[in-house]
């Protein structure tokens, strides 16, 4: 009986272990979760307007180019924004730059990253 017991905790910390060290390095490998948002539509409650993914340039950042059209009268300041909560139609406590999003990625990940835009 003992022996049983024995043999269940050893397997249960080697199944943990794993699990552990597979969420480490996905949260390592992964790129951080980004949504386009509107810089210019910020509200204190809400955060930003998530707008469609077309608003955004690929992988660059908008700061310092001109203002993008959205196909609409208004002109949207749209940029990719990293790690943040979302919630109708929102996104809001996350970050406009993709190598802090990376470097808060996950415990044992480096912080020198992959150097990447």
């Amino acid at each position: 009986m003992a022996e049983t017991r024995r043999r269940l905790r050893s397997s249960t910390v080697v199944l943990g272990g794993m699990g552990v060290l597979a969420a480490a390095l996905s949260a390592c490998g992964s790129d951080p979760d980004r949504r386009c948002v509107d810089r210019d539509s910020y509200d204190y409650i809400n955060g930003y307007k998530i707008v469609a993914d077309k608003n955004c340039s690929s992988g660059t950042s908008s700061a310092g180019k001109g203002r993008k059209k959205t196909g609409t009268a208004r002109a949207a300041d749209a940029d990719w924004y990293y790690d943040a909560d979302v919630s109708g139609g929102y996104a809001d406590h996350g970050t406009f730059s993709r190598s802090e999003a990376v470097d808060r990625g996950g415990f044992g990940c480096s912080g020198s990253g992959s150097g990447g835009g």
